[in-house]
């Protein structure tokens, strides 16, 4: 069995890998890697889930023990997870296993099959050997995606659907793959193309059938995953779980006349709460509950899903912390006035401001009551340490959104980088507290994790929202679809702040004179998409010296929390927390020309 410490490397923003992402050329030599590397395979320790800097450190090792150069780095690194997961996936039954082809190995010209929301149909064509491949696979039991990368992935995973994948992709694509399989624990395996130019590329087709037929007994040792407590957090949310542990206080009528349940206007209300609550995003709130809870009761959910099996109590503690997050997501889209959330239009953009104010305070009332109606399961102490948390929650996320609405209506836009922070750590910082605080006095009492649930939580919300300002300009495709958002709502930042702080003369007065623009221009429905003002504003960001600032800082706060989950016991809760480190504040690697992700699992949106 062979370990390999984990290299002390500072974590900054990720370089271009490009250089590292080689294939051997003549199938001679990849063979003669793979070899070398299956031997390899027979020391790891499969009972720990092992870390992209591990990963690396065995790939450097068994390049170097051949005399072979670094760029075949990115090519190892994809074999000896391999390896790690070979008899985890060849275990699993055909049928739960997922089988992902890359739309570049179809015939770019004269290709008559069609895309459907499942990717590609090609089982009646036979002219590539993508429909080889998917035919072969789906003949087995496997479910088939050929496609550029889709979120229904995401959702076929998390939803239960299936317990491992097997890919082939291009390296470009498995560098982003990979460190959303080493932190998940998604058995994987995968077949790298031949190249990279997404274009009638190719790939060792034997070596595809070899990954698509493993089928062996299941191994001794299994890797601990957190697949199975995301599918429980998403499961209590979505319906028939949602109404089972929230009963509805409105049934529809059996007998009635479908619009005579459309015009009881108590039935719409109720009807509305449970639709948003049911809708989008990653739970990754009730996932911290869940997992804090079983990270105290010996970690059990993560070995197998025959082991997540969490009391009613439990559960509707968790789904609190997730009503309480889609009640701030309302009222925030309100005093924001966003125009999307989750793809589809805002609460208030679809029923009226009033209506969504209310449906945000149902929400909030309703996961009160969850808690405090389990105050007999819980024990009256725990229920009420539980509701005084998540009041505490909800009065410093409501302190830090009024700082920075009445920020945003003020005419002296002054701000220091300290009174960002400030706002940054009630607006943030307040909702890992509650879920990591819930979970945690759930298994019992917290006195010796209060201090460090604080503070930790404190220097993760601070440094994922300062990922966030970061990432408003680069845009997204979950809500903020246009770079540089932030400036055009008039939202007080960090890189504002710094920004304010670094600049000086003329170039300050500039500044100040685009936050002091008409406030129509950012009020307009729906708001005016202003590219030469954000254009101007990054201009001055880069001048003085924002962005790397920013880097700086979320490095600083990511150490702070690595520090404090540094002396947490016990182990299993330890690497909880640094889980939520690097799910959190995750980054990723520059983007290269004409790549795609093959599955995206990231924890926070």
């Amino acid at each position: 069995m062979t370990t390999v410490a984990e290299p002390a490397v500072a974590k900054k923003a990720k370089p271009s890998t490009a250089h590292l992402k080689a294939v051997p050329e003549t199938r001679a030599q990849r063979d003669q890697v793979r070899a070398a590397v299956a031997a390899f395979g027979k020391t790891l320790d499969r009972s720990k889930p092992l870390t992209k800097p591990i990963l690396q450190a065995m790939a450097e090792g068994v390049l170097k023990s051949m005399g072979l150069g670094e760029q075949f780095l990115g090519f190892t690194m994809v074999l000896i997870s391999n390896e790690f997961w070979r008899d985890q996936v060849s275990a699993i039954d055909f049928k739960r296993r997922l089988f992902l082809l890359p739309h570049c190995l179809k015939h770019a010209e004269g290709c008559p099959a069609d895309y459907d929301e499942f990717g590609l149909d090609c089982r009646k064509c036979g002219a590539c050997s993508v429909a080889d491949f998917k035919t072969k696979a789906e003949d087995l039991g496997y479910k088939v995606l050929v496609s550029e990368g889709t979120p229904i992935v995401l959702k076929i995973i998390v939803s239960g659907h299936v317990d491992a994948i097997v890919g082939v992709a291009c390296l470009n694509v498995l560098e982003k793959a990979l460190d959303k399989v080493l932190l998940t624990g998604v058995p994987s395996v995968a077949v790298p193309l031949l190249s990279s130019n997404c274009r009638n590329t190719s790939v060792d087709e034997d070596w595809v059938a070899e990954m698509i037929d493993l089928k062996t007994a299941p191994p001794p040792v299994t890797t601990r995953t957190y697949v199975h407590l995301m599918r429980a957090a998403h499961q209590i949310c979505e319906e028939p779980e949602l109404s089972r542990l929230a009963p509805r206080a409105r049934k529809v009528g059996a007998n009635a006349k479908p619009q005579a349940n459309a015009d009881d206007p108590l039935l719409q209300h109720e009807s509305i709460a449970y639709d948003w609550l049911g809708q989008g995003g990653k739970r990754s709130r009730p996932f911290i509950t869940l997992a804090a809870y079983d990270a105290l009761k010996g970690a059990a959910a993560m070995l197998s899903a025959d082991n997540v099996k969490f009391p009613d109590c439990v559960q509707r503690a968790a789904l609190a912390i997730e009503t309480f997050h889609k009640a701030s997501l309302v009222h925030d889209d309100i005093e924001d006035d966003d125009t999307f959330r989750y793809g589809r239009a805002t609460l208030h953009r679809q029923y009226g401001v009033g209506t969504a104010i209310n449906v945000g305070d149902y929400l909030i009332g309703l996961g009160y009551r969850l808690v405090s109606r389990e105050r007999k399961e819980l024990g009256a102490d725990t229920a009420a340490d539980i509701v005084d948390r998540l009041a505490d929650a909800h009065l410093k996320l409501s302190e830090g959104q009024g700082a920075e609405l009445l920020w945003r209506d003020a005419k002296d836009k002054s701000l220091t980088a300290l009174d960002a922070l400030k706002i940054y750590a009630l607006k943030t910082a307040p909702a890992f507290e509650a879920a990591l605080y819930t979970g945690l006095r759930l298994a019992g009492p917290t006195d010796k994790y209060d201090k460090m649930i604080v503070d930790f939580s404190r220097h993760l919300g601070v440094a994922f929202q300062i990922l966030n300002d970061l990432k408003d300009w680069d845009g997204d495709s979950d809500n903020k679809l246009i770079a540089g958002q932030d400036v055009l709502a008039g939202r007080p930042t960090l890189l504002l702040a710094l920004a304010l702080e670094g600049l000086t003369g003329p170039a300050k007065d500039e500044l100040l004179q685009l936050l002091h623009r008409d406030d129509t221009q950012r009020t307009q429905d729906p708001p005016a998409v202003d590219g030469e003002t954000v254009a101007r504003v990054r201009r001055l960001f880069e001048q003085a010296d924002v962005f790397e600032k920013a880097d700086k800082l979320v490095e600083k706060y990511r150490a702070r929390s690595e520090a404090i989950s540094d002396e947490v016991e016990p182990n299993e809760l330890r690497e909880l927390l640094y889980y939520l480190v690097d799910t959190v504040l995750e980054r990723q690697p520059a983007e290269e020309p004409a790549t795609v992700p093959l599955v995206s699992l990231n924890l926070v949106s």
